[in-house]
């Protein structure tokens, strides 16, 4: 018998918590495809620890560990996990409610960056914190939603993504008056900016996730517009879309494999993961769904995130409110 997810409480809710699990493990779409994924059933050991609304995931390859945002009333809102799923801490200081979170390493330390999307007095901010909570940056004006005319102040930002030469991109925001993505220097410059409301090339409804791929791409999950946008990392330049796997659903979350063959794609609203084929240097073309794992109705995947290591990917469902982690088959 498989082991059930302990925060579901009554009987008919572990009993579909139970079928999500089989449904997200064996679930084929196509006939014959080759299984890419297994789910990692013992992950976490305690899953009693997810006490809130799940809503973003960052592993720490380097130090094996893996960072979750929740949201709620009196909840912890950051919790660390090792890699192979124990509970290690949680912190709570200076976040109000968190979107994105991301793993930034160095070679003289580690740092968590959150986008907080909360509209008291820490909201609209991308802030920087220590692996143990410490706060050490904020970007934009706590508390203040920004206009798309100031770069630094934003409004509900979702997602951050850091390179490891320290530049950043933002795409802000979650359903806020701006709709754009940002570049900035290692000591937090604009370097550029694109991106307004709208559904023409360049513009945005809702840039939900931002990655950055080995070939100078930055891929963005223009939900609204049910499409993903790639620009050149250097100049900010508009290079392609994808729209035709994203009929049904917009993408939430971006996200590529350890090897960049793969893009990971969260599909919120049909409780799906796509899995697409990562286009070759020069080319955007078509998307190319090339395997999917079906999660359980209402199960809401919102963000994933890749350990860069192991090829694990761990997905933050706000539906189920937990995280679950994807072991790589080959």
């Amino acid at each position: 018998m498989l082991p059930l997810r302990q925060c579901l409480a009554s009987p008919l809710l572990l009993q579909k918590q139970n079928e999500k699990v089989l449904k997200a493990q064996y679930f084929s779409p196509w006939k014959g495809e080759q299984q890419m994924y297994k789910l990692d059933i013992g992950w976490p050991k305690t899953p009693e620890d997810f006490t809130g609304q799940t809503f973003c995931v960052a592993v720490d390859s380097l130090h094996g560990l893996v960072y979750v945002g929740q949201r709620g009333d009196n909840v912890p809102k950051v919790l660390v996990f090792s890699q192979e799923g124990y509970f290690l801490h949680s912190w709570n200081d200076t976040v109000e409610m968190p979107h994105g979170i991301f793993v930034w390493n160095t070679e003289t330390g580690s740092s968590v960056w959150i986008t907080d999307v909360g509209t008291g007095k820490y909201g609209h901010t991308v802030k920087q914190y220590s692996p143990l909570g410490k706060l050490l940056q904020v970007l934009g004006t706590p508390g203040n939603a920004g206009s798309s005319l100031i770069p630094l102040q934003f409004d509900q930002p979702a997602e951050i993504f850091v390179e490891e030469t320290g530049e950043v991109y933002v795409v802000d925001g979650d359903g806020g008056m701006n709709n754009r993505l940002l570049k900035l220097s290692d000591d937090y410059k604009e370097i550029w900016l694109t991106g307004s409301n709208g559904s023409g090339i360049g513009q945005f409804k809702i840039p939900h996730s931002v990655t950055v791929d080995a070939f100078g791409r930055v891929w963005v999950a223009d939900r609204g517009n049910k499409r993903i946008q790639v620009f050149d990392k250097v100049t900010g330049e508009w290079l392609g879309s994808w729209s035709g796997c994203f009929s049904e659903d917009g993408p939430y979350s971006v996200r590529f494999t350890a090897d960049y063959k793969y893009l990971i794609v969260a599909q919120l609203n049909i409780n799906r993961l796509a899995i697409l084929a990562a286009p070759p240097v020069g080319s955007i073309g078509d998307c190319v769904v090339v395997h999917s794992i079906q999660l359980a109705d209402e199960t809401k995947p919102h963000l994933v995130d890749v350990d860069m290591k192991s090829g694990a990917v761990y997905v933050a469902e706000i539906g189920a409110q937990q995280v679950q982690k994807y072991i790589p088959l080959s």
